[in-house]
């Protein structure tokens, strides 16, 4: 179903929707969780809040991409639920990705509070526009998605090796172009 169908549903206030969001878009939505917290169960639970969130949030919002809009709620439940079991230290792949950008930025500041500055952010999608289509594919996969190497390759076609070069030297060309911004130390 196209999703201003589905936008349609939910502002027609039809269970119908929910459950088209899910046939949709439920199994994206589910690996993304998963990679960032490392288990089914907690993201089975970060995808139904999803869910629930987009009921609640549309209307009055009308997204116009309904993937990318539900992948971000997705993702931010799963970050919040990452940062409550900071304390039970479990680890996950995306703490794993947290702390590669760490050794990026090399920065006083905690790195996921200086990711959701609004500067910082600015920088690296600056970065990134000015990189080649497939280093941009990498980088969004490893940093955003939190695919491993393995994965990353897979989807793109490439041995593992020639995307942990690539990631290396990506995060070489974005430390340095973050300190040129003068952004890190």
């Amino acid at each position: 179903m196209e999703d201003q169908l589905i936008v349609d549903l939910f502002f027609e206030r039809s269970e119908k929707a929910i459950s088209e969001l899910a046939n949709k878009y439920g199994k994206r939505c589910k690996a993304l969780s998963v990679k960032i917290l490392g288990s089914e169960e907690d993201a089975e639970e970060c995808v139904n809040d999803a869910y629930l969130a987009a009921w609640n949030n549309i209307p009055p919002e009308h997204p116009a991409f309904l993937g990318a809009y539900v992948a971000r709620i997705t993702r931010n439940l799963s970050l919040s639920k990452v940062r409550a079991d900071l304390a039970l230290k479990r680890k996950s792949e995306y703490d794993v990705c947290v702390e590669e950008l760490e050794e990026v930025l090399r920065s006083k500041e905690n790195v996921e509070d200086a990711i959701l500055t609004g500067e910082l952010k600015g920088a690296i999608n600056h970065f990134l526009e000015k990189q080649e289509k497939t280093d941009r594919i990498i980088f969004v996969n490893r940093y955003w998605f939190c695919k491993n190497a393995n994965e990353i390759a897979k989807e793109i076609g490439q041995s593992t090796n020639y995307v942990n070069v690539r990631l290396h030297r990506l995060k070489e060309r974005l430390q340095k172009y973050l300190k040129a911004e003068e952004l890190i130390g």
